[in-house]
C-alpha cells in the first residue's frame, strides 16, 4: 500500500511551476503543477491537479479538480469584424497604446461558479458564467455549457444530465446541512461517519448547526 505522507497547512500550497494573479484561498488548499490561476477565489480544502488553467472563477470548499481542467475559459469579440488580438490588445502590434479596457472589464465580469464538494472529472471545460451546484459530478473531457444542479452527474459534449447522486429528500437534507461550513475540528471528530451509509449520515446530522449558523466565515465565498 501506498501512503501519502503529504501535509497541507492553512496556507495554500502551490507548486514551483504554477502561475497564480489575483488569487485568494481559504485554508488547506492545494494547486497542482503547471496551473495558470487568475483573477480567482479557492475554498478550504480544495485542490487541482496538474496543467489546469482557472480564470475568473469561485470555487467552493472541498472541490475536488482533476487534471488539465479548464474553468471559464475566456473569449474573443467575435461580434466585431475581426477575432483578433489587435482589436483589444492594439499595443502589441504597435496600432495604439493601451489596451481595450472595457473589453478586458467585460471578460472580467463573466465569473464562473463552482460549488462546495464537486469533482470535475479530466479535461473538463466549464464555460464563463456557468454555476456547477454544490456536490455535483462533471465527467472526463466534458464541457459544460449550461448551469448544473447540486448533486447531478454530468457528461458528454456539450455536458448532459445522466443521473443524480440521491435520491431528492437526500440532496436536500445536505443542502440544508452544509456540512462544508463545519468547524474544522468536527471533521476529524466525525471522520467515520463521512465514510459510512449516506443514510446513517443524514439521521446523525441533518440537525446540527452548520457553522456559519454561528457566526463563522472560515473561508466561505458568497
Amino acid at each position: 500500500m501506498i501512503i501519502n505522507e503529504k501535509r497541507l497547512t492553512e496556507d495554500p500550497t502551490i507548486a514551483s511551476t504554477a502561475s497564480v494573479t489575483n488569487v485568494s484561498f481559504g485554508s488547506y488548499c492545494e494547486i497542482g503543477p503547471h496551473n495558470f490561476i487568475e483573477n480567482s477565489h479557492f475554498g478550504d480544502y480544495s485542490y487541482t491537479g496538474q496543467f489546469c488553467f482557472v480564470q475568473n472563477a469561485q470555487i467552493g470548499k472541498f472541490a475536488n479538480i482533476a487534471a488539465a481542467v479548464r474553468i471559464g475559459p475566456t473569449d474573443h469579440p467575435y461580434e466585431r469584424a475581426s477575432l483578433h488580438h489587435f482589436t483589444y490588445r492594439p499595443q502589441m502590434y504597435g496600432f495604439a497604446d493601451g489596451e481595450d479596457e472595457a473589453f478586458f472589464e467585460h471578460r472580467l465580469s463573466r465569473i464562473t461558479t463552482i460549488g462546495h464538494d464537486t469533482w470535475i472529472g479530466h479535461g473538463a471545460i466549464i464555460m464563463p458564467e456557468v454555476t456547477v451546484g454544490n456536490g455535483a459530478i462533471i465527467g472526463s473531457g466534458a464541457i459544460v455549457t449550461k448551469d448544473i444542479p447540486p448533486y447531478a452527474i454530468a457528461v458528454g459534449v456539450p455536458a448532459r444530465i445522466v443521473k443524480h447522486r440521491f435520491e431528492p429528500d437526500t440532496i436536500a437534507a445536505l443542502e440544508e446541512m452544509q456540512w462544508w461550513d463545519w468547524e474544522p475540528e468536527l471533521f476529524k471528530e466525525r471522520l467515520e461517519d463521512f465514510r459510512g451509509p449516506i443514510g446513517k449520515f443524514i439521521e446523525k446530522y441533518q440537525k446540527q448547526p452548520a457553522f456559519a449558523e454561528k457566526g463563522g466565515t472560515h473561508g466561505q465565498i458568497d
